[in-house]
């Protein structure tokens, strides 16, 4: 498997959404990105915090042993400014906020390190409603016929 830039977000993703705050971890999430890291991942810590909010996220993942190899930005040494663009350059991005949800820490582990396909979600296929036909439904046709 090459190597991989992989953004990930903290509120929600890393931890329970508690912001300003700092939620609890999600189950497995540190386990995982210890092992993406252990692969030779680059992670960056892609977050709408800013100054000590964000120092705090960045200081509660260096305690559960995760380093980031940049924070809210593509690389450590970007220096940010009005003419860059806050967009990262990444291969992936782990947010919360995905079309269709977060996956479970072990999916998304699986998918990244080709064990498993990303899922294929379909578009949930409507079913016609069977409707009761009494003794009136057939009066209501008769009426349909006459109020056209």
């Amino acid at each position: 498997m090459q190597p991989k830039t992989i953004a990930v977000d903290f509120d929600g993703t890393i931890v329970q959404n508690a912001y300003p705050d700092i939620g609890k971890p999600i189950i497995f999430a540190f386990e995982t990105l210890k092992k993406l890291q252990e692969e030779g991942n680059l992670l960056i810590l892609w977050t709408y915090r800013s100054g000590n909010k964000l120092q705090e996220a960045v200081d509660f993942c260096k305690s559960n042993g995760i380093e980031f190899y940049a924070v809210n930005k593509s690389y450590p040494e970007e220096v940010m400014s009005g003419s860059i663009s806050r967009k990262i350059h990444a291969d992936l991005f782990i947010d919360d906020r995905n079309i269709g949800g977060m996956l479970g820490w072990g999916e998304i582990y699986q998918m990244i390190s080709g064990k498993r396909e990303a899922p294929v979600k379909r578009p949930k296929r409507k079913v016609k409603k069977k409707t009761k036909k009494g003794f009136f439904s057939k009066f209501e046709d008769l009426f349909k016929d006459d109020q056209d």
